[in-house]
């Protein structure tokens, strides 16, 4: 998924079948709509238990409802800590588990499956012989994979520049590179190791330049990121029973590249999924590029059915998430043109109402024209005590309504779980993506998702 405005496992194992037909039916039916919704004390969602299944959500999802204030949500979110979770289609693994795992690595997979990830998303992107692989961008693998301390890097782009320095030691220019997968073959590709998504800026060898790692994240499970294909990641996820959310990312490249055309790109995509005899109804293939998404509607029906589109289109000046009037084209307009399902950021869903999280004018709008709405990301921001930045910019002051500004209300990593309730129950989301599945996994389970 997109980072906004920019900013080991490697045994398989298997999760328990889920019933895909109840599930489709509860995502698309809308049989878990808010209206049908209680707690336990009466004011909201039921803590019954759940079926049992292999399903590890950690002991983070306890730490943070212990943390949260008193009240009806964390007495319900408490009293089904020991229930057996089961795998739900609501938690969806943004890029694997990259809160602790080198991201889009089978390590990373494996983890997200492991607390409970119905679905797991595979970014696309192409390598210099056209063929598809996950990674976020196309243009990542100096800052995820180790390509700038191998022979491999010789082949980048930009090369890896060390830092350069003044007589004073002051920083004169930061350390650089840009490594593309379209720079290398696949069977290059395949020889670099997942590491966790960073860079040292100050670096003046390969070396250094590949630490960097955020301080709450962690390098424990950076040793072995073992980096896959797209049709690698169909045969993890088809063995480990999920379902598949792709995202066909932006090329970097100019198209057609050596004759691959976007077309080109967006049907290599399906026809993998076709070729492993994956059924439609398990894929959600995505896309910021409405024309993708369209073109699957058009092309492919049955994956388009399920096509995602990924809206990100805030930061232009035409746009403003808080008057649907701007919105172009406008909801209606989407569902018209056979668009199903939309992702926005889950800033953009919400907004700040009398000193409470309350759903935005563009997820009423999203709702009224009849769309599903999936969001991102949770578990991204880092400690929620400096507000959380980007991913809640609607909620922490960064960016108020100007016609009836809020002071910010996230201040705590406890509020994920405020966030992800109002997501959940007023603004009626179908599912979330995670960096860290088994939070949303462990709320999924509370409230009978």
């Amino acid at each position: 998924m997109s980072e906004g405005v920019k900013g080991s496992m490697a045994y398989a194992v298997r999760i328990p079948a889920q019933l895909a037909v109840s599930v489709l039916f509860l995502w698309f039916a809308g049989v878990s709509s808010p209206s049908a919704w209680s707690y336990q004390d009466g004011t909201a969602p039921s803590a019954a238990a759940p079926a049992t299944a292999t399903v590890q959500v950690g002991v983070r999802p306890y730490f943070l409802v212990d943390a949260m204030q008193e009240g009806p949500l964390k007495n319900t979110l408490q009293a089904c800590g020991e229930s057996h979770f089961t795998t739900t289609d609501f938690s969806i693994g943004h890029r694997g588990a990259p809160l602790q795992f080198p991201e889009h690595t089978r390590e990373s997979y494996i983890a997200a499956a492991r607390m409970g990830a119905g679905i797991i998303e595979c970014d696309v992107t192409f390598t210099k012989d056209k063929e598809l692989v996950c990674r976020h961008a196309q243009c990542d693998l100096h800052t995820t994979t180790n390509i700038v301390a191998t022979e491999l890097g010789r082949k980048c782009r930009q090369p890896f520049q060390p830092a350069v320095y003044k007589a004073d030691g002051t920083l004169a220019s930061p350390a650089s590179a840009m490594c593309c997968a379209s720079d290398i073959t696949l069977a290059e590709f395949k020889t670099l190791q997942g590491k966790m998504d960073a860079s040292d800026r100050t670096a003046t060898t390969p070396q250094q330049y590949l630490a960097g790692t955020a301080t709450w994240r962690t390098e424990l499970y950076a040793r072995r990121g073992t980096l896959m294909t797209h049709r690698e990641s169909i045969a993890l996820f088809n063995h480990l029973n999920v379902k598949m959310m792709p995202e066909l990312k932006a090329p970097e490249v100019a198209m057609p590249f050596a004759g691959f055309t976007q077309q080109d790109y967006a049907r290599k995509l399906i026809q993998e999924y076709e070729d492993a005899g994956i059924p439609a109804n398990r894929v959600w293939p995505q896309s910021f590029d409405l024309n993708d998404v369209l073109f699957w509607v058009r092309e492919t029906p049955a994956f388009g059915k399920q096509a995602v589109f990924l809206d990100e289109r805030n930061p232009s000046s035409q746009f403003d998430h808080r008057n649907p009037d701007s919105y172009q084209p406008g909801m209606n307009d989407l569902v018209d043109q056979g668009v199903r399902i939309i992702a926005p950021p889950l800033w953009m869903l919400l907004d700040v109402s009398e000193g409470q999280v309350v759903p935005s004018a563009y997820a009423r709008a999203a709702s009224r024209a009849g769309l599903d709405i999936i969001t991102w990301t949770l578990e991204r921001s880092g400690p929620l005590t400096g507000g959380g930045g980007y991913y809640y910019q609607s909620m922490n002051g960064l960016n108020q309504d100007a016609s009836d500004p809020q002071p910010g209300v996230i201040d705590s990593d406890a509020d994920v779980f405020t966030v992800l309730d109002v997501l959940a129950r007023e603004v009626g989301v179908k599912g979330v993506f995670s960096d860290w599945p088994g939070t949303v996994t462990y709320y999924a389970n509370c409230m009978n998702l």
